[in-house]
């Protein structure tokens, strides 16, 4: 049996590796805490152990941080993998089949904002699938209120400007 802190390293690298969309901070620690594996900060210790050995990929959009299994990662992962109990794989695997479709959606539908050069603010959204991105858009606004009320609405009104955009160039 590895000692619990790799153990927390296998078990994320795991979950990384059963889906093809990248998990944020939020989705691995609810798996992970929910079940008591282990306590809020361990987990962000590896996570952040993990990014720093390059074993995952971590990208930050809009404080929310987005994992992804790496190459060096999923070596890693097949060669420790019988070192996490056929339980908890059992319940990684029956975890992501129940909830799979729930957590690509949550991590589909992204935006950001940024100062731009003239001083105004760009926002990027884009609606991300497994092998495209239907829809990328970046607009601009004059100021930062209007950015972050654009991101906002994004997740909501998504599927709406698609259709719309479509229907008029289509």
């Amino acid at each position: 049996m590895p000692e619990p802190f790799t153990l927390y390293k296998l078990i994320v690298l795991y979950m990384l590796q059963k889906v093809d969309f990248p998990l944020t901070t939020s989705q691995i620690s609810s798996f992970i805490l929910d079940r008591g594996y282990t306590t809020y900060f361990t987990l962000q210790s590896v996570l952040s152990e993990l990014a720093e050995s390059d074993l995952v990929r971590m990208e930050p959009i809009r404080n929310t941080s987005y994992y992804t299994i790496t190459a060096p990662g999923e070596e890693t992962l097949h060669y420790f993998q019988n070192r996490i109990s056929p339980t908890i794989r059992e319940d990684i695997d029956q975890y992501m089949l129940e909830n799979k479709i729930q957590l690509r959606d949550e991590v589909s539908i992204i935006s950001d904002y940024y100062r731009n050069t003239a001083d105004e603010f760009s926002v990027h959204c884009i609606v991300k699938e497994k092998y495209a991105n239907p829809i990328d858009l970046t607009i601009t606004v004059p100021d930062e209120a209007q950015a972050k009320t654009v991101c906002n609405n994004w997740r909501r009104k998504c599927q709406e400007i698609y259709e719309f955009v479509m229907k008029e160039l289509l």
